[in-house]
């Protein structure tokens, strides 16, 4: 009888420093913890120095030099439709001058005139001078009914890519709302929207000028709005250095190249979707915004479930993405680390059944999935 009642207290004092151990295990496998951001963050004392930039973006100076000047008023070019009238000489106006590929338009009484870069005062001026010639003081007015020759080509990552026209002078701006504007992002009402880091414009032979897009878009810099020229070539690079980081129970963690309008359920799905022993209630998004960041919990089951995707949040480059393990998957990769050796099931079955886990341990198993069994 002593005996039994001695081996009971030994199996009862086991069974109270294996649990014991357990929780300190439990405490240590929760080394990330996220706490969602409620407000303006406020410095914690440690400096971080941003990730230097790889390109060298055109500062507003720069896109200045780069501008010509006087060259506000629109250049005549092949494509072009111009309307001429000459009052009270009906003979003499057309209202359908196509400039041919070659710069040049063809005027009654006077033959081919070249308009190629030129204004429309110049080419007023040339053919009021001609018709002078042959009568009196005429009165010669020309406007432009349809633009073909300020155009750019913009490419990349845009909705609608192709060449754009515009009347007068351009900017990079107009071309991005001529090309359909960037990819649509989700979740934009509340949490702020993902934007290319980048764009290039492309000029002549030997001239490329980078602009910093998300300071002009996210911070509205219109100082990095820059002049588009006829023939430019605004690009928007795919970005293949751009990269976002799923952590926690998913089954591939690690970087992933951050494509075209990638949101939260398709970062996580390219990482081999969540674990068995994953928390789909809580999963978060990490956002650095220069030496402090922004944090955001996202309820990934509720949202699935519901059919909700307000916060599928489209995602930046550097993101953090983090699926939080559950409080059984916890436990048994804590008697995984404090038993990797244990065979003996009946001792288990005495800790675990108090405690409410028999269904739940895996013992000295490998796969840390829910499921109860051995080796």
């Amino acid at each position: 009888m002593d005996c039994s009642l001695n081996a009971n207290n030994i199996e009862k004092k086991i069974a109270a420093i294996l649990v014991t151990l357990c929780l300190l295990t439990l405490s240590g496998c929760a080394w990330l913890s996220p706490t969602p951001t409620s407000g303006p963050l406020a410095g914690n004392g440690f400096q971080v120095e941003p990730p230097k930039k790889q390109t060298q973006f055109a500062s507003p100076e720069k896109i200045k030099a780069v501008t010509p000047k006087g060259e506000s008023s629109y250049h005549l070019g092949p494509g072009d439709v111009m309307a001429i009238n000459v009052w009270q000489r009906p003979e003499l106006s057309n209202d359908q001058v196509v400039v041919g590929p070659d710069g040049v338009i063809s005027v009654t009484r006077i033959g081919n005139i070249t308009v190629r870069n030129r204004t429309l005062s110049e080419v007023k001026e040339e053919i009021t001078a001609k018709l002078a010639h042959l009568y009196e003081r005429p009165e010669v007015t020309i406007r432009v009914k349809e633009f073909q020759n300020n155009k750019a080509f913009v490419l990349g990552r845009v909705t609608k890519p192709g060449v754009v026209n515009f009347p007068g002078q351009g900017t990079l701006l107009e071309a991005l709302a001529l090309a359909g504007g960037l990819p649509s992002q989700q979740g934009k009402e509340t949490f702020k929207e993902a934007v290319p880091s980048k764009c290039s414009v492309i000029r002549g032979r030997d001239t490329v000028i980078w602009i910093d897009l998300r300071d002009l878009l996210n911070n509205g810099t219109m100082a990095l709005n820059i002049p588009v020229k006829n023939n430019d070539v605004v690009f928007i690079p795919e970005s293949e250095d751009e990269m976002v980081f799923v952590m926690g129970e998913v089954a591939k963690p690690g970087p992933i190249q951050l494509k075209r309008g990638m949101n939260l359920v398709e970062a996580v799905m390219t990482a081999g979707g969540p674990t068995n022993g994953a928390n789909p209630n809580k999963v978060f998004i990490l956002r650095q915004q220069g030496e402090k960041g922004d944090v955001k919990e996202i309820n990934l089951k509720g949202m699935l479930e519901g059919g909700d995707y307000r916060q599928n949040f489209a995602l930046q480059s550097s993101d953090i993405v983090y699926v939080c393990p559950s409080g059984v998957h916890k436990f048994n990769y804590a008697m995984e680390q404090l038993m990797p050796t244990l065979r003996v099931l009946s001792l288990m079955s005495t800790i675990a059944n108090p405690l409410g886990f028999s269904n739940a341990v895996v013992i000295g198993g490998g796969s840390g999935n829910g499921n109860s069994g051995s080796r």
